[in-house]
Formats: structure tokens, C-alpha cells, sequence
């Protein structure tokens, strides 16, 4: 089946799966920083990805399927009552952060699923409901840096200052915006070089000084050439 995702209907997220067929091992892509944060399922366990400044290449085990609900940048945390930069790259087990019965219960409840992608889905949803939401505030400053606005600009435009606006970034993208904002800048070129455009004009329509800068970064967030990555 491999990989599989869809709009979820938890708000601003993603539900995916994927499956390793047999004889691949433990192989697997590495994950890229997105400014994402995941709850994730493999039969018996639930737990949660932190934000990523740098390619996570975890090796699967045993694991032959891995489910997941991707939370839009920033709205992890009101979800998980946990600050994002205590699970900056890092994977935590769910019962770390909330009760060890109650982690337990909604394993059996995923595992004994006919469809442990919705159940899990519907678990992501029960804690979404629970919280008190994101600070509308959150996804302003998102979309200020995925545009490519200063960090300085972005502040001005929320109404804070810069050190109020570096705290808020750590609690709920666990960093500070410039790195969040060369993530969702890295994403946006990375996407743009997938539909075929040369790297030269991916470099300039996405405000890299050129294209060994491009290169650079790629290296920098990845630890892998921007040609490997596409390829």
C-alpha cells in the first residue's frame, strides 16, 4: 500500500498511513522538519513526534504499519497540554505525557479497530474537543512566515514584541520563528522543485540568496543534497 494521507477531520490536519512491505526491513525515508507535530500508532503503542529542526531517520524495527494525524504547525500542544519545545526532536510515548491508563485503554482501542486509521483519527478528535484550542494569534504568525515576511514584520503584525513573539514559538512550535521560518521556507521550495522547476528559479521565487544557498539549507535541515531528495 505504502504511503496514503487525507485531510483529516480534526482542523488544519492531516490522517496518513504508512505500510512497509515485507522484506524491506527497517528501512525508512527520512522525515522532514515541516513544523509539524504527530500523534502516531504501531500495534500496541501510541505516541508523539516532536517538531523536528533536522531529518529524523529512525529505523522501523518490526513495525510493518504506522498510522499518524499530522497537526497543523502550532496546534499540537493545546491538544497534548504539553509545550512543544519539550518534544523537540524527539519521540515520547503518549504515557509520558498523559495517564498511564488512560494511554493504555486507547491503545486497545486502535489496536482492536477495524480501521485503526479513523479510530486513531477519532482519538486525535476526543483531544482536540477536550483542549481549549489554538490562539487564533498562532496561525497569523504562521501564515506571516510561511509568506515570507521578517520575523520582525510578523511580531508588528501580531502586536507583540520580538521576545514575546520567541517565547510563544518555543511553547507552541518548539523553537524560535527564524528556524520555524526556514522550515515552512524549505518546504515551500521543496515543493516547488517536485513539479520541475530549476533549482536556480525554486532558489529565487523562494528568497534564497542563490542556488548554492538553496543547496545549503538542504543540507543544513536534511543532512541530504537537495538532487538526493528529489530523486
Amino acid at each position: 500500500m505504502g504511503y496514503v494521507e487525507r485531510a483529516s477531520r480534526v482542523p488544519g490536519a492531516v490522517v496518513w498511513s504508512r505500510d512497509v512491505p515485507p522484506g524491506a526491513g527497517g528501512r525508512r525515508t527520512p522525515v522532514l522538519p515541516d513544523g509539524c507535530m504527530d500523534l502516531l500508532w504501531t500495534e500496541g503503542r501510541l505516541f508523539v513526534a516532536g517538531p523536528d529542526t533536522r531529518a529524523h531517520h529512525g529505523g522501523g524495527g518490526d513495525v510493518s504499519r504506522v498510522v499518524g494525524v499530522r497537526f497543523a504547525p502550532g496546534t499540537a500542544p493545546a491538544v497534548l497540554g504539553t509545550p512543544a519545545r519539550v518534544l523537540r526532536d524527539r519521540r515520547v510515548d503518549l504515557t509520558e505525557l498523559w495517564p498511564r491508563p488512560l494511554v493504555r485503554a486507547l491503545i486497545g482501542r486502535v489496536d482492536a479497530a477495524d480501521d485503526p486509521v479513523r479510530e486513531l483519527e477519532a482519538v486525535a478528535g476526543e483531544g482536540w474537543t477536550r483542549s481549549a484550542g489554538t490562539d487564533p494569534l498562532v496561525g497569523r504568525i504562521v501564515a506571516g512566515l510561511r509568506a515570507g515576511r521578517s520575523v520582525a514584520a510578523v511580531a508588528d503584525g501580531a502586536g507583540i514584541g520580538a521576545r514575546a513573539l520567541h517565547r510563544l514559538s518555543l511553547d507552541v512550535f518548539g523553537y524560535g520563528p527564524k528556524t520555524l521560518a526556514r522550515v515552512l521556507r524549505f518546504q515551500r521550495a521543496l515543493d516547488l522543485a517536485r513539479t520541475g522547476a530549476p533549482l536556480a528559479e525554486v532558489a529565487v521565487r523562494c528568497g534564497y540568496a542563490d542556488q548554492p544557498h538553496l543547496a545549503r539549507e538542504a543540507r543544513a535541515l536534511t543532512g541530504t543534497p537537495l538532487t538526493g531528495l528529489l530523486a
